[in-house]
Formats: structure tokens, sequence, C-alpha cells
């Protein structure tokens, strides 16, 4: 069923990216959009936390919108999202923003709650109201009826879950995905972990399209921007490469 967004919002802390890193996402962007028209519903996803998934999913959800993909990004880590203050998300109205758990545990329709927001072609389903045991509304009927919509609604719906890890959300959600981008630290997540993940990602039916190297850091050169995060500037030119069987890309960045 088609809906139109009944709120507005502005993102109003989308700091800007040293051309290195926005290259490598872009890059990232670009081959997202070279796995075919049946992957739409994309899972970013990390093994452990302080990986930077959020990062990514905010930073390629961005891309697509800016490049004029209809895109929205679905905060599901209703334990500990700090999407709203961190981004600095406010409605245009000055209304307080309802997100994921508050949908999910109603009965009203999604429209309410998704915000057309003031980048590109971007909608935005946040999660402001953070929940001990999301378990239920995981594994509740709306939530599959939910991911229908959105796949009827946007070309691409990038879900930032929770670590594979520290809970079982992500493979619940994963199980309602077309595909998931596993974000792996460069030089602190072991290759057992990583492969764990895969094993987990897969046996929920959720593939892995691409493994993002995150916080790839140049020999020697880089530097700090106003949030004090490095940038390593020599990795750039090192897009993608081949993790096992699985396609990576890798982007210089200290942000989470």
């Amino acid at each position: 069923m088609e809906f139109t967004p009944k709120n507005r919002a502005t993102v109003q802390n989308m700091p800007k990216l040293p051309y290195a890193v926005e290259e490598a996402l872009n890059r990232l962007r670009v081959n997202v959009s070279f796995l075919g028209s049946k992957v739409k519903k994309i899972m970013v996803i990390s093994s452990a936390p302080d990986e930077g998934k959020s990062f990514v999913a905010m930073q390629l959800w961005r891309q697509m919108a800016e490049a004029g993909s209809k895109s929205i990004l679905v905060d599901m880590d209703l334990r500990k999202s700090v999407m709203v203050d961190k981004y600095q998300v406010v409605r245009e109205d000055n209304g307080k923003i309802l997100g994921t758990s508050d949908y999910l545990a109603s009965d009203d329709t999604l429209d309410k709650y998704v915000l057309r927001t003031n980048i590109g072609a971007g909608d935005l389903l946040p999660n402001k109201e953070n929940i001990i045991n999301p378990s239920m509304l995981l594994e509740g009927q709306k939530l599959t009826s939910t991911f229908e919509e959105l796949d009827e609604n946007y070309r691409y719906t990038f879900i930032d879950a929770p670590p594979l890890n520290l809970v079982s959300d992500g493979e619940k959600i994963g199980s309602l995905c077309d595909g998931a981008l596993l974000v792996v630290r460069a030089g602190e997540t072991p290759k057992a972990m990583v492969r764990n993940s895969i094993r987990q990602l897969e046996r929920a039916g959720c593939p892995v399209v691409g493994i993002a190297l995150s916080r790839a850091k140049g020999a020697a050169s880089g530097y700090y921007h106003k949030y004090g995060n490095y940038y390593g500037k020599s990795y750039y030119g090192k897009g993608y490469g081949y993790y096992g069987k699985h396609e990576y890309y890798g982007y210089g960045t200290e942000q989470k």
C-alpha cells in the first residue's frame, strides 16, 4: 500500500566528510546499485559494537537519496539507538518524534511515523524510545507487514540493526531482508567472529552481499576533523576487494 509521510524533518547534523572518505562511500553506493533490482531491503550490521555500522547505514542512505533513489533508513537498534540525538533530527513543526518502537507497539499506520527529510529522496524512520527487551515487537506479524510495505514504497530500505554477538535481534530482522552488508572494523574484529557472523546471517536466510571494512587507516597520514575522529587519507584507492568469497569495500574513518 502506497503512503505519503505526514511529517517532515530536518537532519541538522550531517558532517561534511573528507574527499577520500566520501569517494570510498560513493564506491560502496555504486556497488550496492549493481546488486540488481531484487535486492531492496539491505540490513547494515556488525559483529560487535563500535565497528561503524550506524555510520555506514546513515551515509549509504544519504548518498542513495542524494543520487535520486527513493530510499528510507529504518532504525531497528531498538535497545540503544542514538540516531535522533547524534544527527539532530528535528521535526519541522517542532512536534515529538515517534519512532520504530512506538510504531511497532501501536495500531497506527506507518505514514504517521516515517519522516520526509531534507536529504534528497530520503525518508527516515528513527527510533526514539529505546526499550530493554524488544523481542515481542520483533516477533510480531506487524514487523513482517511493515517490511512488505516499505518494499512497495521504496527502491532501497536500509536497516540499521544491532550487533550480532550481543542479541538475537539481527537474525530475526535479517530473515526479512534481501541481504546484509556486514561492517568489519579493520585490524580489530577477529576473522573467526566475522566467519561466525556470516554463518549466522546465512542461517537466517539473509545472504551477505558485501563487507564494509571500516576504520582503515593509512600508515602515517591523516588528520582530525572537528569531531576528533581520524581519517586515513592513504586508504583512498583501495576501494574494494574480497574477503573469502564475499566482496568488501574499504573506507578510512573513525566514525561510529
